[in-house]
């Protein structure tokens, strides 16, 4: 890499910890620090959103998929945009209606404390594995670019992507997002696409030398298609670090519109980011990882001083989805279990102090997961399939089915959850087959637990419509 490169991402690391010390000034109290005091305007609110969703799957592992199959490799980034737009349009109003900060206090209100620790359990690990997989971007995308091996290059993203998120909360990370937002948008739509396919010789140069699959919408394979909507699509509408989102809109037409707005623009980041893969796969036919498609193509295409913008914007997207499902992690952990369990009368004080070591602790343990793991769409597999197999149903039937009990939600996540591990144990973790199983199971256990069930067992939902819209 050129130095001015170099200068302009170590220059945009600076910025991202001066604002996390900023943000530090106004998490002042557990909301601040946690849902950024709920008060985010519609371009905060949507910016934040959309960086949040647009990760490290989003970008190198779409643009590794679209290498390897083409254009269907948007398919990952389409499910996610596609869950993201059926929370904002079905189920925003509801969500809102409860006054929590996370999808187990949820559960918690609307069944009991044990289906609140449960589920918090599963969402974090969930939430963990998503900061995963963007630690071992960012390290994939600093080994590339700097040549050191991927343990030092993700120490580096990773610690600081702790430190910013340790300091402010959601109020750094939110101040941060908007400025990856900003840049990851005009890095990738506006440079790295356009001077992609030029690369490539254009598009007449593509439709020639790309085999004709790759032009095809189901090349993935429509197994893989519906594999990406049951860990994506149903994911994204149950996932905590998306939920603490929609918490911190200021209205909730702020949230629903949002919320929408991110979805679509998730679409077409999908479909740029799978075109400039495969615009790689004509100018380097030969790389060894697919997974250094979008780091190896940028190197290669963009002139110096760009080529840093580009590859800040990528880190960006990295780091935004980091901070934002290492804080939920962390939420979850501090008020689900350990301020619920074990610390009921700590004040905001004491909150703020706990919610940063247990931040220190999950960030550490991330770093460590990701140093073992190395690979992006491995963790990212897992952390969706638990997500989606284990809460999606207990959290749905709660909202629409009024009759459904504690004891069901409990049992259902339990058995689902074993379900899926051994699932995945035995068919391997890239297999759909242990998803389906885990939901079957969800909805088998929900209705016989509920069916035998007494009529004193049903708790009336505390945001049923009738409430809501009273």
């Amino acid at each position: 890499m050129n130095v001015i490169d170099i200068f302009i991402i170590l220059g945009y690391f600076a910025v991202l910890i001066l604002v996390g010390v900023i943000g530090s000034r106004r998490a002042k109290s557990s909301e601040d620090y946690i849902l950024a005091g709920r008060n985010l305007g519609f371009f905060m609110y949507f910016g934040c959103l959309a960086a949040v969703i647009l990760g490290g799957a989003s970008t190198i592992g779409t643009t590794q998929l679209g290498y390897e199959y083409g254009i269907s490799g948007m398919w990952l980034v389409f499910m996610l945009g596609f869950g993201i737009m059926l929370l904002g349009i079905f189920l925003i109003k509801r969500i809102t209606a409860f006054k929590v900060m996370t999808i187990s206090e949820y559960l918690g209100q609307r069944f009991n404390f044990q289906t609140q620790l449960i589920s918090a359990l599963v969402a974090s690990i969930y939430a963990m594995m998503v900061t995963v997989t963007q630690v071992i971007g960012i390290g994939t995308i600093l080994n590339v670019l700097l040549g050191w091996s991927l343990t030092p290059s993700m120490l580096v993203g990773g610690g600081i992507v702790l430190f910013y998120t340790i300091l402010g909360g959601m109020w750094s990370v939110t101040m941060t997002d908007i400025i990856q937002f900003i840049v990851m948008t005009l890095g990738v739509f506006f440079i790295m696409l356009p001077m992609s396919i030029s690369s490539a010789g254009g598009w007449s140069q593509l439709s020639l030398q790309l085999p004709e699959a790759y032009f095809s919408f189901s090349g993935i394979g429509l197994s893989k298609v519906f594999h990406y909507f049951l860990l994506f699509g149903l994911g994204m509408v149950v996932a905590q670090d998306i939920w603490q989102r929609v918490f911190t809109a200021k209205t909730i037409k702020i949230a629903r519109t949002g919320t929408v707005f991110a979805g679509v623009y998730s679409l077409f980041y999908g479909l740029a980011v799978s075109l400039i893969g495969m615009s790689a796969f004509v100018v380097l036919p030969n790389l060894q990882s697919t997974q250094n498609a979008f780091a190896s193509m940028a190197l290669e295409t963009l002139p110096p001083g760009v080529l840093g913008f580009v590859l800040a914007g990528v880190i960006s997207a990295l780091m935004s989805t980091a901070s934002g499902t290492l804080l939920a992690s962390s939420t979850l952990i501090t008020n689900d279990i350990i301020k619920s369990y074990f610390c009921k009368n700590i004040n905001e004080r004491q909150f703020l102090i706990l919610s940063r070591l247990v931040t220190s602790i999950i960030g550490i343990a991330t770093i460590v997961f990701a140093l073992w793991i190395q690979d992006v769409l491995v963790a990212l597999d897992v952390a969706y399939a638990v997500l989606s197999g284990a809460v999606f149903v207990p959290i749905i039937l709660g909202f629409f089915w009024k009759r459904s009990t504690a004891k069901a939600a409990f049992y259902s996540i339990i058995a689902s959850t074993i379900t899926i591990l051994i699932g995945l144990a035995i068919e391997g973790i890239t297999s759909t087959n242990p998803i389906l199983y885990g939901i079957a199971t969800s909805f088998a256990i929900m209705g016989l637990v509920t069916f035998n069930s007494q009529k004193s067992d049903i708790k009336e939902p505390v945001g049923s419509p009738e409430q809501v819209d009273s």
